[in-house]
């Protein structure tokens, strides 16, 4: 697709337009599997170094479209190309291939001579790629869903988020050419824009996988749409989250304002509108918020993404406001400019754990956007059962002072067994969240081997990650080989291994010593 970035016209993908665009993703997935890794890791770097380029250009635009900041957005699009660079090298390594090899052995332990069996994670086909509208380069056209496609071998087509629509086809534009200059095939990187273009997009039958980063409501939309296609897809949706922080007695008491100040700065960041946002902070009955108070006054007013979003935060934050029983700590609020845009400051309120059980229906939902609430706990609360109840699906659950809970600072002042107590909370955030903090906030996520950017249901409808390189194991389907020929077998299973991938090999007679 040729477009410009002053190019403001809304656009709809036609349904032969999408025809077409699956079918070079269809061709371009013949293709890529057989690229050697280092023509795929060098694919990935060439796209991070057109991103590098182009990053005057791409903030500024990025910056008009959705209103985050040019630090904001310099970050973004540096952790970006850092993605990209993350998994080309993962592609080099070749470990997450998974090649398994099993000798043909006439003696095996099950009494029937097993063959030469082979097997390795192949990629499944053209993905789509539902871009996120908080995160223009991020969880966008070049992000990390995108990342971990290329770098499975299969081609993207990527559905543009509405919110920054000029962003996406400059991106995509950059993006593209650096991939096919690089050597990969045509249409490995394609992009489709409108609401009904991505939901046919999702019913084509060319299209093998899906990945959403979105609101509960859409997600669940296409979650359905994809589990009920004649073949179903498998569908990756990170939907929502309110990512609980639990702060023991003990926390409270050595660092009570330096915690309540970085709670306000996570709520507050980017306006609020990050999926790692803490929407819940609970604290001991007793401790003074005062420093709530007085950190959210100084936080500036921050551009909403839309008016869209605008109109969804501000009855959010009114149905939380007129929940009886709520004290507010600072009231914040929404201005509206003339084109409807909205620029928030932070709202935080507090409650009681009672409060917050029996009005449940308005206050546990995500607030996308600066809103919050404390929840006081009394001595004893069993915290466990508390987030096992209230909070049974995250992103992230974070618990601050495990370091001082061999005093009883659970919460427990009975005499009865701290540390077992404080197991039983470390098993519950484990059991209901992707990630669990025991120090910082969750709003930091790292680009990182080891990360987890997923959790239970609702967080997401299948728990897998989408950050990190792990993630691209959603878009790998396992292939065994039996008798093949060694001319015939993929290069990573091949004895010569020309690739230099691990493999994993079983020997004969392994079978009698197991």
């Amino acid at each position: 697709m040729t477009t410009t970035t002053t190019d403001t016209t809304t656009r709809e993908t036609t349904g032969a337009d999408l025809d077409a665009v699956v079918a070079r993703a269809t061709e371009a997935a013949g293709r890529l599997p057989a690229l050697e890794p280092r023509v795929r890791a060098a694919a990935l770097d060439a796209a991070a170094a057109a991103l590098d380029g182009a990053a005057d250009e791409l903030i500024a635009l990025a910056g008009e479209e959705t209103g985050l900041g040019v630090p904001r957005l310099t970050g973004e699009l540096r952790r970006t190309r850092v993605q990209l660079r993350l998994f080309a090298r993962e592609v080099e390594r070749g470990a997450f291939l998974d090649v398994r090899i099993d000798e043909a052995d006439a003696d095996f332990a099950l009494g029937v001579p097993r063959d030469d069996l082979r097997r390795m994670l192949s990629p499944v086909g053209p993905v789509l790629v539902f871009a996120a509208g908080n995160f223009p380069f991020a969880f966008s056209v070049a992000g990390g869903d995108t990342a971990a496609a290329l770098a499975a071998g299969c081609p993207v087509v990527v559905k543009a988020h509405p919110g920054h629509p000029r962003l996406s086809r400059r991106v995509t534009e950059l993006v593209a050419a650096a991939l096919e200059q690089a050597g990969l095939p045509a249409g490995t990187l394609q992009l489709v824009e409108g609401q009904q273009a991505g939901v046919d997009a999702l019913r084509h039958p060319g299209i093998r996988a899906a990945s959403f980063t979105g609101s509960l409501r859409g997600g669940r939309a296409l979650a359905d749409i994809a589990a009920g296609r004649p073949d179903p897809i498998p569908f990756y949706g990170e939907l929502g989250s309110v990512n609980p922080v639990v702060a023991l007695p003990g926390a409270v008491a050595a660092q009570a304002d330096s915690l309540l100040e970085g709670y306000v700065t996570s709520v507050s960041g980017s306006a609020g509108q990050l999926c790692t946002k803490p929407g819940f902070l609970l604290v001991p009955t007793g401790t003074n918020l005062d420093t709530v108070a007085t950190a959210a006054a100084g936080v500036a007013e921050q551009r909403l993404l839309s008016p869209a979003i605008s109109d969804g935060y501000e009855a959010r934050r009114d149905a939380v406001l007129a929940t009886p029983d709520v004290t507010v700590l600072h009231e914040g609020g929404v201005r509206r400019d003339d084109d409807g845009q909205g620029w928030a400051t932070p709202t935080l309120v507090a409650c009681s754990l009672d409060t917050l059980r029996a009005h449940a229906d308005t206050l546990l939902d995500e607030a996308f956007g600066p809103l919050s609430v404390v929840v006081a706990y009394e001595p004893g609360t069993d915290l466990a059962a508390v987030v096992l109840d209230l909070f049974p699906g995250n992103l992230t659950g974070t618990l601050l002072g495990a370091d001082t809970a061999d005093t009883g600072d659970t919460g427990d002042t009975d005499g009865t067994d701290a540390a077992a107590d404080l197991a039983r909370l470390v098993d519950a955030l484990t059991r209901t969240s992707g990630r669990v903090l025991f120090r910082g906030w969750p709003t930091g996520v790292a680009v990182t081997p080891a990360m987890q950017h997923g959790g239970p249901w609702p967080a997401t409808t299948t728990d897998a990650t989408s950050v990190g390189t792990a993630a691209v194991g959603r878009f790998l389907r396992g292939v065994a080989y039996q008798g093949a020929p060694q001319s015939l077998l993929p290069a990573p299973l091949r004895d010569d291994n020309p690739w230099g991938v691990p493999q994993s090999r079983g020997t004969a007679g392994e079978s009698q010593r197991w």
